[in-house]
């Protein structure tokens, strides 16, 4: 795939010489003449220059610094955006080329082939330490719904990035998940979170987490429970509490409270350790739907994991099932806050 160091050089030479055949007779701008600079950063190969040269965030501004790039034909642009990609691994510290990370993955994503190009810098941005700009997020996915219109497969596409001598990880997947559910493509993102076990990317908390929360953010609870069991029995992963958190006050949101703690009855039965939160956000669901009885037997199950609930809380659950007649569950339910001094 790469092209010889002395085709690179006989290329530069020549693009160099057209470009300055015929002078234009206006002054650079700033943005113009940093553009200069960068090409003839790249016409030497001192790459590690580039993030010194690039070092304002008014950089990645239009023009951007790399637009010099497109005239090259794409195999060789490819050549000499891995050189640079590789020149800045030892740099320290390793956010001192952020900007032209940025630069460079923002003219990419722009480009007419922005994959798989555009991921292997993704990857190495994410490998640094540092954090894409905002509007990646819409770049990346509006090149990776381009490529899945055109029926290309998940594993397919990413497996691409080993024709420029990278592999696809989990960090540049699951920041690719959440690209796809910021801008409402959920289902493309589940299809993601499917395929990339595919192309050696086995989906991680991380993966499963992020689909999660966009389903509980779009109340789509029967499908959040169902990913949460496959992630617990089919991955044998432990969900974080967090995912908990939202899939339990998403399903007290929908009046889903018997459901709420079927989930939580079925994480402890696979050896999950629930937390208080997801405890106390059930209890709360059942007061205020007035499921009293399920209120106290959760509540049971809380204290015996060592969880009291809020003051107010207890009150409010003795008081109802006292108020309903079930005055054995209450006077359980008292017994035990005092068994634990509460």
């Amino acid at each position: 795939m790469m092209v010889g160091a002395a085709k690179i050089c006989r290329f530069l030479l020549h693009f160099h010489d057209c470009h300055f055949r015929f002078p234009s007779i206006h002054p650079f701008s700033s943005q113009q003449r940093l553009e200069e600079s960068v090409k003839a950063a790249v016409e030497a190969k001192t790459y590690q220059q580039i993030p010194d040269l690039v070092s304002s965030k008014e950089a990645c501004q239009n023009p951007n610094p790399f637009s010099f790039l497109s005239t090259f034909p794409l195999n060789l642009r490819t050549q000499i955006i891995d050189e640079i990609l590789q020149s800045f691994i030892p740099l320290r510290p390793r956010s001192r080329p952020q900007i032209a990370y940025t630069c460079l993955l923002l003219y990419t994503l722009q480009s007419p082939n922005p994959l798989p190009l555009g991921l292997a810098i993704l990857q190495r941005v994410l490998h640094s330490g540092c954090v894409p700009v905002p509007q990646t997020r819409l770049l990346l996915s509006s090149a990776w719904l381009e490529r899945r219109h055109h029926s290309e497969s998940v594993p397919n596409i990413l497996l691409e990035m080993q024709s420029i001598g990278y592999c696809p990880d989990c960090g540049t997947c699951n920041y690719l998940i959440s690209s796809l559910c910021a801008v409402d493509q959920l289902a493309e993102a589940v299809k993601m979170l499917k395929g990339m076990g595919r192309a050696g990317c086995v989906p991680d908390l991380e993966s499963y987490g992020i689909v999660i929360s966009a389903m509980c953010t779009l109340r789509r609870t029967a499908e959040a429970t169902e990913m949460l069991k496959q992630m617990v029995v089919q991955m044998g992963l432990t969900p974080r509490q967090g995912t908990v958190v939202k899939l339990a006050a998403a399903l007290r949101s929908n009046r889903e409270i018997w459901k709420a703690v079927e989930m939580i009855d079925f994480l402890e039965r696979e050896g999950y350790a629930v937390g208080f939160e997801s405890y106390e956000l059930v209890v709360e669901g059942c007061l205020e739907y007035s499921e009293y009885i399920l209120a106290g037997k959760v509540v049971m199950g809380m204290t015996e994991r060592g969880f009291i609930p809020y003051i107010r809380v207890r009150q409010k659950v003795v008081e109802r099932l006292a108020g309903i007649g079930e005055w054995e569950l209450a006077c359980a339910v008292r017994q035990r806050f005092a068994d634990l001094k509460s």
